[in-house]
């Protein structure tokens, strides 16, 4: 008894530093979000209250909230599957014996390594109305200078095309990894078959990269709500809310308005949306995921 005793006591000492921070930094405040979300903003001559649901009923009945999702939504669908598409042809590219591959490699993923706000005030250069890049080289072609993020209509897709940048050269090391791990008996076996390399890919390759498209699949979603600095320094959500993203919304509600108890309601809406996505995917993508 006392060996066991001993042994538990061991197993427990070595698991409390990770669950000593799990708790500090996950459950606990998970936890106190949702209590902040059920009371009112304080002020100072009223204390905050319990008020139940109304910052929920708030949030139900806010036109900005409602945007700003539907922002979230076309992002989202915009910059995923791009991602995703462009990466795994990145890697099929650079698998290749080609020259300068390293080069070609390094180039892809250079991107990935740069700061937010570097990533964000290089592409204020190149969407500057007038002198910016975009607008320069359309001049050269006789086309007059537009206002990239100044225009309701343009400036989320503008945001999804920096986003894509950065993102798709670190989507494509995991699938250059992956592509690296398939035998490549399979390829020769394929080619003596007669497949073509797009039925290759189709029925032998791209099934072998699930796992890996899962894991990048979830990453991106992620990235997909977490979105706050490239917002802060181009556009601060403008113009009229028209890139406004939830994430932006809820920092901006936080510390710009210091509705502390509102955004607490609206990181509940952003965790529950984040947490229905992942089991979805876990339980769609799983049954098509081949493990070896």
């Amino acid at each position: 008894m006392r060996t066991t005793a001993s042994r538990n006591v061991h197993g427990w000492l070595l698991l409390m530093p990770a669950a000593i921070l799990l708790i500090a930094f996950t459950h606990y405040p998970t936890v106190a979000t949702v209590i902040d979300s059920l009371f009112s903003k304080a002020t100072a001559i009223r204390p905050s209250r319990f008020v139940g649901m109304l910052n929920y009923q708030r949030m139900l009945d806010d036109p900005i909230f409602w945007k700003v999702l539907a922002n979230n939504a076309w992002f989202a669908l915009g910059t995923i599957p791009t991602s995703i598409a462009l990466a795994i042809l990145m890697a099929l590219f650079v698998n290749r014996s080609i020259p300068g591959r390293s080069l070609v490699r390094m180039a892809y993923f250079t991107p990935t390594v740069l700061p937010m706000i570097a990533v964000a005030n290089i592409w204020l250069f190149f969407y500057t109305p007038d002198i910016g890049l975009i607008d320069q080289i359309a001049g050269g072609f006789g086309f007059s200078g537009h206002n990239w993020l100044g225009d309701p209509s343009t400036v989320l897709p503008a945001i999804m095309v920096m986003t894509v940048w950065k993102e798709a050269g670190f989507f494509m090391i995991f699938y250059l990894a992956a592509m690296q791990n398939i035998p490549p008996e399979l390829e020769e076996a394929s080619q003596l078959e007669g497949a073509t390399r797009w039925y290759y890919f189709r029925r032998v390759m791209f099934p072998l990269l699930m796992p890996t498209t899962l894991f990048v699949l979830i990453n991106a979603v992620l990235n997909s709500f977490k979105l706050v600095d490239h917002l802060f320094v181009l556009t601060k959500g403008g113009p009229d809310n028209a890139s406004n993203l939830l994430l932006y919304y809820i920092f901006e509600t936080a510390f710009s308005y210091f509705e502390t108890h509102f955004a607490a309601a609206l990181t509940m809406v952003l965790l529950i949306l984040l947490g229905v996505m992942a089991l979805l995917q876990f339980f769609i993508l799983d049954k098509r995921v081949h493990y070896r």
